[in-house]
């Protein structure tokens, strides 16, 4: 197993910045690290991993990449207890996990809102951060 992973968010959505920082608190030992997909250094990587044009989260672990729903049974893994649990994802088919996914991502914006700009990580977190 790899001892790092990327996660690239949506930069000014509300909900995924709280979802980052939610990530941060619960990851000690650092293995995710942050890039928003906005970013020059999160295009190419989505560019690179064929990710481009995905609407939702994508994790890269390795040469791999996983999006939406596969991605959060990924991070979840990596979480301690009970986060962890949210792993149990897997055993729902795909198909209804990412329905219920493409939902959620269509109305981000309205439910939880949408920032003018990037959130800036604390001087702590910035080694967390690869732009």
């Amino acid at each position: 197993m790899n001892n790092e992973a990327i996660l690239l968010y949506d930069g000014v959505c509300s909900f995924c910045n709280s979802s980052v920082q939610f990530i941060l608190k619960r990851d000690p030992h650092g293995y995710f690290r942050f890039a928003a997909q906005q970013s020059d250094t999160g295009q190419k990587l989505m560019k690179d991993h064929g990710t481009e044009h995905v609407d939702g989260i994508v994790l890269i672990e390795g040469n791999r990449s996983y999006v939406k729903t596969d991605a959060v049974v990924r991070i979840c893994r990596h979480l301690p207890w009970p986060w962890r649990l949210g792993a149990a994802l897997v055993v729902i088919p795909r198909f209804a996990r990412e329905f219920a996914y493409g939902i959620f991502a269509r109305n981000r914006y309205r439910w939880f809102g949408k920032l003018d700009s990037c959130m800036l990580p604390t001087p702590e977190q910035r080694s967390r951060f690869i732009d």
